[in-house]
């Protein structure tokens, strides 16, 4: 690893990567960047609660912004050592397999739309949704919602 990256870029890193809203995200942000207000259209969280979670990811050195008018645009900042990329692409990779994010990731291709391998616009590809059907993922996401889930009762 560089010397750049310490134990406390590590730890910090990984403190970015342990929130659920910070997770979703940047899963939304794996393929494009993202404006906060689409943000907030897809989760359905106030701007000052997602602007919050976006400072923690900037802070972490994982995501970046970009100004345009008004604007702020957010991406993934990917890092140069790889070995720290790949645990961002291998938390990426586990996140396309959980229906929140799934179905978040169909709202925002309903409400935005775009031209990626999701119908999103194409920043840094990645292979993560090649297989996906976004269909099958709602429907996956429905059903999951109507039946009962083992973790979320253990967490209560």
């Amino acid at each position: 690893m560089n010397e750049g990256y310490d134990l406390t870029y590590m730890a910090n890193l990984y403190m970015a990567l342990a929130d659920k809203t910070r997770l979703r995200l940047l899963n939304l942000m794996r393929e494009q960047e993202v404006c906060v207000g689409y943000f907030t259209d897809v989760l359905g969280d106030s701007q000052p609660k997602i602007s919050r979670h976006l400072a923690y990811l900037r802070n972490a050195g994982i995501v970046e912004a970009r100004r345009e008018g008004k604007w702020m645009h957010y991406r993934i900042k990917w890092p140069e050592d790889r070995s720290v990329a790949a645990v961002i692409e291998a938390t990426l990779r586990s996140l396309s397999g959980q229906d929140d994010c799934r179905f978040d990731i169909q709202k925002y291709v309903e409400a935005f739309g775009g031209v990626g391998t999701l119908g999103l616009p194409i920043g840094r590809k990645t292979d993560i949704y090649a297989e996906t059907d976004v269909n099958d993922a709602l429907d996956q996401y429905n059903d999951s919602r109507s039946s009962h889930n083992e973790l979320e009762e253990f967490l209560l």
